[in-house]
C-alpha cells in the first residue's frame, strides 16, 4: 500500500522567500528528476489521484498571492480563445492585442513579450483574473488528469512554483527510500 506523507503539521501558509526557493529548487532538481522516473512506474489513475491530493495539501500551505513567481518569470501559452477573450476585455482588436502583448516562441506558440506579466499588479493579483488564459487557470497543472503525460513539465515547474516543489519534496519522503 502506498502512503504519502503530506506534512499535516504545517497547516499555516508559508511565507515566500523566492531567493531561497530559487536556490533550493535548483539543488533539489537532480533528485526530483530521479523521482520522476519512479513516478512513471505508478499506474496513471493512481498517479493522478496522488497528485490531486498532494496539490490540495500544498496549496493549503502555500499562498500564491505571496509568491506569483509564475507570473514574474514565465509566460503562459495564449490560445486564440484566450486572445479573443482578453481583446474584448481591453476593447481591442485581437491583432492589436497580439501586437502589443504577444509574440510567437520557438515552438510557434503565442507567449508574452516580457516578464513579469503585464497584467500582474503590485500586490501580486491579476488585472485580468476572471479572463486569464487557460494555461494560467490550470497552472501548475498538478491536479489534472494524465499526470504521466506531463511529468517532465511538472519537473520543470518545480523550479518555478514552490507548491510543485513542495509536492516533490513530500513525495520524496516516500519514494526516495
Amino acid at each position: 500500500m502506498l502512503v504519502i506523507r503530506m506534512g499535516y503539521k504545517l497547516l499555516t501558509k508559508k511565507k515566500m522567500d523566492l531567493d531561497n526557493f530559487k536556490n533550493s529548487s535548483k539543488t533539489e532538481f537532480a533528485s526530483n528528476k530521479k523521482l520522476v522516473k519512479k513516478l512513471r512506474n505508478i499506474k496513471p489513475k493512481v498517479l493522478d489521484q496522488i497528485f490531486s491530493v498532494a496539490h490540495d495539501e500544498a496549496f493549503r500551505k502555500i499562498n500564491c498571492l505571496e509568491c506569483a513567481n509564475c507570473c514574474k518569470t514565465t509566460s503562459p501559452i495564449f490560445l486564440q480563445t484566450d486572445i479573443d477573450r482578453l481583446s474584448r476585455v481591453f476593447r481591442m482588436k485581437s491583432t492589436d492585442f497580439m501586437d502589443r502583448y504577444l509574440h510567437r516562441d520557438g515552438e510557434g506558440n503565442f507567449v508574452l513579450n516580457s516578464s513579469p506579466c503585464p497584467f500582474l499588479k503590485s500586490d501580486n493579483t491579476c488585472l485580468v483574473y476572471e479572463s486569464r488564459p487557460k494555461a494560467c487557470r490550470e497552472y501548475p497543472h498538478t491536479n489534472r488528469k494524465n499526470m504521466h503525460g506531463i511529468l517532465n513539465l511538472t519537473l520543470k515547474n518545480s523550479l518555478i512554483c514552490p507548491a510543485v516543489n513542495e509536492i516533490f519534496q513530500d513525495f520524496g519522503k516516500d519514494f526516495r527510500k
